[in-house]
């Protein structure tokens, strides 16, 4: 019987409990040294209270943030940067509980600011001794599959240093076995050959095997040895392809009759995209309320100052390269895009997007809207209907994608959004295209819930400062 390893938040519940444990701790201690003995005092039960919130709050942020994504290859310092950012998280989210419920009055603000300072400690040290714990467990080996590599000789120094430098692995390589040349009594990177094709079902017969790893072989010779193994109780395991910087994300699964491999820059969950999409749809309904608000506001003027339709509408590039309508406020002049192609010598990008700080088609109150993003305001009707997303990548206009190189469509691997990377990061100062579709790829490639509502929250405070415009 083989174990199935635990997969997403599932599988590190342990430093969810332990970070729930922690944090308890560290909000006790903090209410000891500002209150006393807090069974005592008058307002017990609202604090108590806080405590069960607390607990809560923590986790929904692991479920949102994703915390503990790579939370064992962390050094030191990457996993002091994750226990503040997720201390302060905790920090901001009880403040926000508190000024919510107008509980201000009730809570000392010395105990929420002593109890952040002490979490950051206390999470801190218990996750690295929890952390060394296990690195312990696994280099002792205890309790870990005995694992029998059954490989070709050209594959087996580079198959056997794969996994003998990994240090979380959960198995034991207690041999290797040669399948094309008799190599019984070397060793491979320490590792003895234990076995040729010859002899390793009768070596398997008498020796402690769990688990056998085929690499290598051809299928039908892999397949037929998968059998005869299956029959003596021991889980196989089939190499599908090694692992590249180009394949972070993959799963096997069914297409069709076959059982495939698939990889891809990102691969999300189900909740994951669910959770995107229900962040869309409610971010898309009160963008329309306000929305709702500026057009009233600002459709006269825009009537008064440019006679023409008070929408603009244009054929956008969406994910993979769909074709989906775009709509905008309207800032420019009727007839703008047939004079971009004489305004392309003042393009101050680099590349396949048009930008010009003072262009002219833009009439006056178009350019308040565009300083404070007004103009992006009826895009949350694509969001909505689906096209876009509130957060993702800038959608291309259809004579740029026909300039695409092949390696910027790679920025066209999800939805576009609203906002993201590069209007966060400085647009106003990123010129060169390659910068953008690096920001992009980047983007995708390291795509979480958590990271979809940093941006949001970073594109709040673009917009109302006005470096927001485009």
């Amino acid at each position: 019987m083989y174990r199935k390893q635990k997969k997403s938040w599932v599988k590190h519940l342990d430093f969810l409990i332990l970070d729930m444990i922690c944090l308890e701790i560290a909000y006790y201690i903090s209410c000891l040294i500002r209150l006393g003995n807090i069974r005592k005092m008058p307002l017990s039960r609202e604090y108590n209270r806080l405590a069960v919130v607390l607990l809560l709050l923590d986790i929904c942020i692991v479920f949102f943030f994703e915390a503990y994504t790579g939370i064992l290859r962390r050094n030191k310092i990457q996993e002091l940067k994750s226990v503040i950012i997720h201390c302060s998280t905790i920090f901001a989210a009880i403040t926000v509980y508190i000024w919510a419920n107008k509980q201000s009055e009730i809570y000392s603000r010395q105990v929420i600011l002593v109890f952040w300072g002490i979490a950051i400690g206390i999470e801190y040290f218990s996750r690295c001794l929890w952390k060394i714990y296990i690195r312990q467990r696994m280099i002792r080996g205890k309790k870990l599959s005995q694992m029998i590599v059954v490989t070709e000789e050209r594959y087996a120094e580079q198959c056997m240093a794969d996994f003998l430098h990994d240090r979380y692995k959960e198995f034991d390589i207690t041999g290797v076995v040669i399948v094309d040349h008799d190599r019984v009594g070397d060793s491979i990177q320490g590792v003895p050959v234990v076995a040729s094709a010859d002899t390793f079902l009768e070596y398997i017969r008498i020796n402690v095997v769990d688990e056998v790893f085929i690499n290598g072989n051809t299928r039908e010779s892999s397949e037929a040895l998968a059998n005869e193994l299956l029959e003596l109780g021991i889980t196989v395991h089939f190499n599908l392809v090694r692992e590249s910087r180009l394949m972070p994300n993959k799963l096997v699964e069914r297409c069709g009759k076959y059982m495939v491999l698939t990889t891809s820059m990102k691969i999300a969950t189900t909740r994951q995209v669910f959770l995107k999409r229900c962040i869309d749809i409610i971010g898309s309904l009160f963008g329309l309320l306000l929305m709702g608000i500026a057009f009233l506001i600002f459709a006269p003027l825009i009537k008064i100052q440019s006679p023409g339709p008070i929408f603009y509408e244009q054929t956008r590039i969406g994910k993979n390269g769909r074709r989906f309508k775009f709509y905008k406020f309207r800032t420019m002049i009727v007839g703008a895009d047939a004079m971009k192609q004489d305004l392309m010598k003042e393009n101050e990008m680099d590349g396949f997007m048009f930008k010009m700080e003072e262009d002219p088609r833009i009439f006056g109150v178009g350019k308040f809207m565009r300083k404070y993003s007004i103009d992006e305001l009826p895009q949350f009707w694509n969001v909505l209907k689906g096209d876009m997303s509130l957060v993702g990548t800038r959608p291309p206009t259809e004579d740029e994608f026909e300039q695409y190189e092949l390696h910027h469509k790679a920025r066209l691997g999800i939805r576009p959004g609203l906002t993201g990377m590069w209007q966060v990061s400085g647009r106003s100062d990123i010129k060169n295209f390659e910068e953008i579709v690096a920001l992009d790829t980047k983007y995708i490639s390291d795509w979480s819930l958590g990271m979809d509502i940093r941006i949001l929250f970073r594109t709040v405070w673009v917009v109302l400062t006005g470096k927001g415009s485009s």
